[in-house]
């Protein structure tokens, strides 16, 4: 990744506000209930984490914080004047996904749709911005690729660009790195640990990647049936959570 800072992506203070919070809140679908109690916070600037097994209620909890599923009891508090449509999000592909015919630039131009309404035409500035999206993310000159014919690392990058047309503020992400090289993984990290540390934006990551989060995250949420943990990775590294998990390597 380039160490220029592209000047044209908005730099965000980060000035402690809470992005999101939730209070007591039980996730789950069709009135079966996944995970209850459940109390964190987002900060502007938070690195988070979301770790556990499958079926522990990470996608449930991501679906609920997108406003996809109702909470079944309690609800997210938003800071003032956000909403979900503030939301960047860069989800798993399925194989007819990764095989879409498009170009790289009308993917990344997609992310604006769910602010647009009913207006069917980008607009300059649109334009623009996604132009600067793909220079940060280093695939400028893919921009007229067809999507389909790109690496996975290549994808990878072409969805968190478009994910940045949509993120006022927050970007979740759902296992990002999963299926790609050690390089790619590496180079997606890095370019994930920029946005954060450099544009101020507030990451939401799903993973399956402990080490990847301890180095990277300054926050962790690992959910488990019936339970959860949600602090500084400094205090989860101290937990019975991390030191199962250690015990288990």
């Amino acid at each position: 990744m380039s160490n220029k800072t592209c000047t044209n992506i908005k730099i965000r203070p980060k000035n402690n506000t809470i992005v999101l919070s939730c209070k007591d809140m039980t996730i789950g679908y069709e009135d079966q209930t996944v995970l209850s109690n459940l109390t964190f916070e987002v900060k502007e600037g938070d690195y988070i984490s979301i770790l556990g097994e499958n079926g522990s209620g990470k996608s449930t909890l991501i679906k609920t914080i997108l406003g996809l599923t109702p909470p079944l009891f309690g609800n997210f508090e938003f800071k003032e004047g956000f909403s979900h449509k503030n939301i960047g999000y860069l989800p798993q592909q399925s194989s007819a996904q990764r095989d879409f015919p498009a170009s790289v630039l009308e993917i990344v131009l997609s992310g604006f749709l769910g602010k647009k309404g009913w207006h069917p035409f980008y607009t300059k500035k649109e334009k623009e911005m996604a132009i600067t999206y793909l220079r940060e993310m280093n695939i400028e000159d893919l921009k007229e690729k067809a999507y389909r014919n790109l690496s996975g690392g290549q994808q990878q990058r072409v969805l968190l660009a478009r994910a940045l047309c949509a993120a006022e503020e927050l970007l979740v992400l759902d296992e990002p790195v999963t299926g790609l090289d050690p390089t790619a993984q590496a180079e997606l990290y890095q370019m994930i640990e920029h946005l954060n540390k450099h544009h101020g934006l507030t990451i939401l990551m799903i993973s399956h990647d402990i080490p990847g989060a301890i180095k990277y995250s300054n926050k962790i949420i690992h959910l488990e049936e019936n339970s959860y943990f949600f602090g500084t990775k400094m205090e989860y590294k101290a937990s019975d959570l991390y030191q199962h998990w250690k015990g288990e390597m």
